[in-house]
């Protein structure tokens, strides 16, 4: 684990300034997936056996429909919903102790929401990202907001950044410095976009030097928008002391320096519809390509320009997941794909430890904590399983909805959001 200990350094530099207890955005305080005590404090004890009956600490429901991430600091949750034609989208905070709902409000109303045209998305599924005294809420370009945490005051709102999301949003906003940084991978447009925290202005936008294979002689998109479009979230690091981004976005990969949105470096790989986020460690960028032909691509991540034939150390196709996010633990890499094919690789080499099948299918992606990983499907199936080289299974639990959004971790508690429901499960 000392590898994940020194990324824990670097990422706490460009990540949200969260200690032990807070999980302030999609894939928690580091943007890995990973929840673990800090310096100093006690070890992290989670539950394995979870039923309606057994661990539960209070349970919620949770109106209209949003598969966002909750999102944590302190004692307020929050995330959003909408309802299900897309014109009401709402900020909802729930009191993490408690389980009261606290603020529940409708911020934009979209008299004319595109159609999803699939039942696997939702108009409200970027994740919020929170930090001490605000908290930030993305519904695509449908709107964006900045929320005081403490009044619930709106302190300013964008509707003017345009993207024909056509199968609806999902990529979550992210923080560093002062900057908001938006992700718009629609079937028309293709950018990144940084706002000033503050005043939600526009500090930088750079347009996805895509290079898209589906042109007819006139430059026109051979197909539909799904060969356009992505829903992944930016991963923050640091390469050779200098903050980096990196996405996966329809036929390329990116990295840009959030400081100005510059792009570094890029790389082709074919394929769309892109949804998991990368990783970072031992050196090397973990990338899913999407559909087409989903593969995962170990990228050494410096130089610049197109780096496709000189920097790619290793890429394996044996179950990569185009939705669900990968984790690493120690020197091993976790992911489960979308019809429940489970998954284990070497970090180093890519070469394949083990592979099972689990019941179900999943779209929310894992986290570790307490030396277990915790993978929720659709049908309400809680899989715990011990991380190693052999498959160890501590616990197969049922719940009574199914589970599009992705876990989070805070404290000694584990906040599911189902598709009806928040539940706190803790040892009780």
């Amino acid at each position: 684990m000392k590898s994940h200990r020194l990324l824990f350094v670097i990422l706490s530099v460009f990540c949200c300034s969260a200690s032990w207890g807070q999980w302030p955005q999609f894939r928690g305080p580091h943007n890995d997936g990973i929840a673990q005590a800090e310096s100093g404090q006690t070890k992290l004890v989670l539950p394995a056996e979870v039923s309606e009956n057994k661990n539960i600490r209070w349970k919620i429901p949770i109106h209209d429909k949003g598969w966002s991430t909750p999102v944590i600091w302190d004692d307020q949750i929050w995330m959003t919903t909408a309802t299900e034609d897309g014109r009401q989208l709402y900020a909802l905070c729930v009191d993490r102790n408690s389980g009261k709902l606290l603020f529940d409000k409708q911020l934009f109303y979209i008299d004319s929401p595109s159609p999803l045209g699939n039942d696997v998305n939702t108009y409200a599924s970027p994740s919020p990202i929170i930090e001490k005294g605000r908290v930030y809420v993305h519904f695509g370009s449908s709107g964006t907001a900045c929320i005081d945490a403490q009044s619930m005051k709106t302190l300013w709102q964008r509707q003017d950044i345009p993207c024909n999301h056509f199968r609806g949003p999902a990529s979550s906003p992210i923080l560093f410095e002062d900057k908001l940084i938006l992700t718009m991978d629609g079937a028309d447009l293709q950018y990144q976009i940084a706002l000033n925290k503050n005043t939600g202005e526009t500090v930088w936008k750079t347009d996805r030097n895509s290079n898209f294979k589906d042109l007819d002689s006139e430059g026109k998109p051979k197909q539909g928008g799904d060969f356009r479009k992505a829903f992944s979230t930016p991963f923050l690091m640091e390469i050779a002391g200098q903050p980096r981004m990196v996405i996966s976005s329809s036929y390329n990969a990116f990295c840009y320096d959030p400081r100005d949105g510059r792009e570094i470096w890029r790389i082709d790989h074919g394929c769309y519809s892109n949804a998991s986020m990368a990783l970072y460690g031992f050196g090397y960028v973990f990338l899913t390509t999407g559909r087409g032909r989903p593969v995962m691509l170990a990228v050494r991540p410096e130089g610049e320009g197109d780096i496709t034939k000189t920097n790619i150390q290793w890429q394996s196709d044996k179950g990569i997941p185009v939705m669900v996010s990968p984790i690493l633990i120690g020197d091993l890499i976790y992911f489960v794909n979308n019809s429940g094919v489970i998954s284990c690789l070497e970090a180093k080499t890519g070469e394949l430890v083990w592979k099972n099948r689990l019941k179900g299918q999943y779209y929310a992606s894992p986290v570790y904590a307490d030396e277990k990983i915790f993978f929720c499907n659709t049908t309400g199936d809680v899989t715990v399983l011990r991380p190693g080289r052999k498959l160890d299974a501590i616990q197969i639990n049922t719940l009574s909805d199914g589970f599009m959004s992705s876990p989070a971790v805070a404290g000694n508690a584990l906040f599911l959001r189902s598709k009806s429901f928040l539940y706190r499960i803790e040892r009780m």
